[in-house]
């Protein structure tokens, strides 16, 4: 899956977690949560969808956090792991689901061609699209303040996949809808770090 559909997906889950709890949820870190393991990307003499793709490991980052948060950091939790757990999971390539218990590769063990993944990820870009606008959340991002800084990461992959082709090339047919994200990501994060382009 590419970024598009692990935004997409650690939105809605996210989100239906916290209404199922009853917590609200800081938005831009719901983006970060669902996007955060490919960071390993970005580090030298990891496999991507390694060890940082491991629901194990991805427990152990939270256990300090539910006894100090418990309801409102289990949406974030559950964006993290559907990361792994759904998105790259299903979509083929294995991962190593439980490092370090086993170095074994994991998945459904279903071929998805591309064209069904990318159908995938439209109907998830669009699913989230719209609970956003209709819950929304757009406008709390306007009036966010500082923590819309956050985007700033999951913004990375959504700029540098399309244009760079880094870490990974999308399809072309992916390409408005990572745009979408883009365009709003750094609309939110303008709004808050200057102040004069403000919308109210």
């Amino acid at each position: 899956m590419f970024a598009v559909g692990h935004l997409a997906l650690g939105y809605l889950c996210g989100k239906a977690s916290s209404k199922i709890l009853n917590v609200n949820v800081n938005i831009p870190l719901l983006f970060l949560a669902s996007i955060l393991p490919d960071i390993d990307f970005l580090v030298p003499g990891l496999r991507h969808r390694g060890p940082i793709h491991s629901l194990i490991v991805l427990s152990l980052f939270f256990i300090p956090l539910f006894p100090l948060y418990w309801k409102r950091a289990f949406p974030y939790f559950i964006a993290l792991i559907s990361h792994p757990l759904i998105g790259d999971y299903m979509t083929g390539g294995g991962l190593q689901l439980f490092w370090p218990l086993t170095t074994g590769w994991h998945s459904m063990g279903i071929a998805i061609t591309p064209s069904v993944n990318i159908l995938l990820e439209w109907a998830l870009f669009i699913a989230s699209f719209t609970m956003m606008l209709k819950v929304g959340d757009d406008n709390t991002l306007l009036r966010q303040g500082s923590s819309n800084l956050l985007l700033s990461l999951p913004l990375l992959p959504v700029l540098l996949s399309p244009f760079f082709g880094f870490p990974l090339h999308i399809p072309l047919e992916l390409f408005i809808p990572h745009l979408a994200y883009l365009t709003l990501f750094i609309l939110f994060i303008l709004t808050n770090t200057m102040p004069r382009l403000k919308i109210t």
